[in-house]
């Protein structure tokens, strides 16, 4: 099965000039999504994993099925004030502006192994925050898994310069 075929391309969303890479119609077909799950399952497989984080919101559709069939906690990286509890912060820039994501503080424990996946990598700028939390939280990144890479954004090079290992799914170029 060609995963591919399975997203649509949106041009000019959110802005003009941009070329949206759309989830939805991947999720919505069964077949389809059960692929994708499968497919980052047998990738999650590769590294030793304590725990699977994922980024708000569209990465927890696919890492809550991943860790629910690895039977490993789930960890939520959530936008500002969408966590009760104390939790950690990270500001990062985005391609349209500024943001903040949040982790519980007890959720990654000293020298946890945390998987991170996520629907898109595009600058990288959210999975770097994502990384910083984990890593301000004494868990260690093992690798990230994304269904999606526009790889000519550049946003997985500046992952792997750092020292993270990579999988996706699918590559389009970016826009």
């Amino acid at each position: 099965m060609n995963l591919k075929d399975y997203i649509r391309s949106i041009p000019d969303y959110p802005k003009k000039g941009i070329l949206f890479r759309d989830i939805t119609t991947l999720i919505k077909n069964e077949n389809a999504f059960a692929e994708t799950i499968n497919k980052i399952v047998i990738h999650s497989k590769e590294f030793n994993v304590d725990k699977i984080a994922a980024i708000e919101s569209r990465g927890f559709v696919f890492a809550s099925a991943v860790s629910y069939i690895l039977k490993k906690p789930f960890i939520m990286l959530r936008k500002k004030n969408k966590l009760p509890a104390d939790v950690h912060s990270v500001d990062f820039e985005l391609e349209y502006g500024k943001a903040t994501i949040e982790v519980h503080k007890d959720s990654i424990r000293e020298n946890d192994s945390v998987l991170i996946i996520d629907d898109l990598i595009a600058t990288g700028g959210t999975a770097e925050a994502a990384a910083k939390l984990v890593e301000i939280s004494k868990g260690n990144v093992v690798a990230f898994i994304f269904v999606i890479n526009l790889f000519d954004l550049g946003g997985s090079d500046a992952l792997s310069k750092k020292g993270y290992k990579i999988k996706s799914l699918i590559e389009f170029p970016g826009h």
